[in-house]
């Protein structure tokens, strides 16, 4: 077996080299700064020094790439059952700019870090175990904290809820599609899932049997498990919708007529302290009573 370009040797040292020129190779196809980054990843290679070097000179070359091709490149690196290594591969090479916006600022926000981490742990898990994963939930977990922000500016400027989240669903999906290519499915499955959100707020009356019988339920609950595990929520909000989805007809009617527990908490803390009362039936403590016995 003829060696001409001593891959063997990278292969034992784990080293990710390209082969060729590597200004003229990224410059022929930029998609192949994509590649690098996830094969790197995936493979836990390093990438040898001269194929790394140019990467961050020659990021901006990803602009001129058509749309398509790089947001199959993305689905790729997602699903590769590695893609939280393949994001911060990503950043460290500095090729994350064009592709997903604002990624820097979600990853520096505690709670962003949390959130995504944990929705990209999940997703490598089901690659791992051979189970399908879904390009909208990927996608609308990524971008939720961009959602969440514009959302929130709506709110300042006195839009009612409902409408200032389909307003921030609207700029974010608007400005990745440009980047992405978003598919039609793959955006109306990530609107689905944002709009759910406050929909799981609604725990009385018929609304969670509502909610239960749409067709993304199960998408629009995941995600919401996330949004608890990550603290965004408090997490009481996920158990109970966790027991009302596996819980059968009697445990449901249960769990709707039981207080949540964070109402509870909200009226102890409003309910005026009891006063005790003497012999009588005068009350003890505060007010003059407390001023005649110090007295």
């Amino acid at each position: 077996m003829l060696d001409y370009h001593g891959g063997m040797a990278d292969l034992r040292n784990k080293t990710l080299r390209i082969i060729g020129q590597p200004e003229a190779r990224f410059r022929e196809d930029p998609v192949r700064m994509l590649r690098v980054v996830r094969f790197a990843a995936k493979l836990q290679f390093e990438i040898a020094p001269a194929t790394r070097e140019p990467i961050k000179v020659m990021a901006p070359l990803i602009n001129n790439v058509p749309a398509a091709r790089v947001f199959d490149e993305m689905l790729k690196l997602l699903t590769s059952g590695h893609a939280l290594a393949c994001l911060q591969q990503l950043r460290s090479e500095g090729l994350h700019h064009g592709l997903l916006p604002l990624l820097d600022v979600v990853l520096e926000q505690p709670l962003g870090v949390k959130f995504v981490t944990l929705a990209l742990a999940s997703t490598d898990e089901r690659v791992q175990l051979g189970k399908p994963v879904s390009p909208g939930f990927l996608f609308a977990a990524l971008l939720w904290h961009q959602v969440v922000e514009k959302w929130e500016a709506y709110r300042a400027s006195n839009e009612p809820p409902i409408p200032a989240l389909h307003l921030a669903a609207d700029d974010v999906l608007e400005s990745q599609t440009e980047k992405l290519a978003l598919q039609r499915k793959i955006g109306s499955d990530m609107r689905e899932i944002w709009a759910m959100q406050p929909r799981f707020e609604r725990r009385t009356g018929k609304a969670p049997y509502k909610l239960l019988e749409h067709p993304r339920f199960r998408a629009g609950f995941d995600f919401l498990q996330l949004r608890a595990a990550s603290g965004e929520i408090d997490a009481e909000i996920g158990e109970w919708w966790r027991e009302f989805a596996e819980g059968d007809p009697n445990n449901r009617e249960t769990l709707l007529s039981a207080k949540p527990k964070k109402e509870e908490a909200g009226a102890a803390r409003k309910r005026p302290p009891r006063r005790s009362r003497g012999r009588g039936g005068r009350p003890q403590g505060g007010g003059d009573g407390a001023a005649k016995e110090s007295s």
